[in-house]
């Protein structure tokens, strides 16, 4: 019996330290294991972010472990907003666009993809200031 309550003692101790470690660098975390990580480090309760986003706490659990695919995009802006992170950069992790990003696309396709393809390589002050000077142009 008391081996049995270390083994079980030990192993929750083992899952704790799993869940709290930050996910691994490099590549981007799986949606998920970044949701999770960033909600307990926030110190944000699974029910208490659950209630927020308007989600079951199981499902919520499940989308943490990967064995959902990231909720519909206005839960993901929801979780953005209560993480405090860019709903365009939470909506990419979850493989996502955004659908007003998707509606300017299919306005005008072939000048957009065109535009999307020289940016490739460029660094992110570049992009920023090729939207500043499209801001700009569309202001005057």
């Amino acid at each position: 019996m008391f081996d049995l309550l270390t083994v079980r003692f030990e192993m929750s101790i083992l899952n704790t330290k799993h869940m709290t470690q930050k996910p691994p660098a490099g590549a981007r975390a799986k949606f998920g294991a970044f949701i999770r990580y960033e909600r307990e480090a926030k110190e944000i309760g699974l029910r208490e972010m659950a209630k927020k986003i308007g989600v079951s706490p199981t499902y919520l659990s499940k989308i943490e472990r990967d064995e959902f695919p990231p909720p519909a995009e206005d839960k993901v802006k929801v979780i953005a907003d209560i993480l405090g992170f860019d709903a365009d950069d939470l909506l990419a992790r979850a493989g996502r666009v955004s659908s007003d990003i998707s509606d300017i696309i299919r306005r005008q396709p072939v000048e957009l993809a065109a535009l999307l393809r020289t940016t490739k390589g460029l660094k992110a002050e570049d992009i920023a200031r090729l939207s500043r000077d499209a801001q700009k142009a569309k202001d005057k």
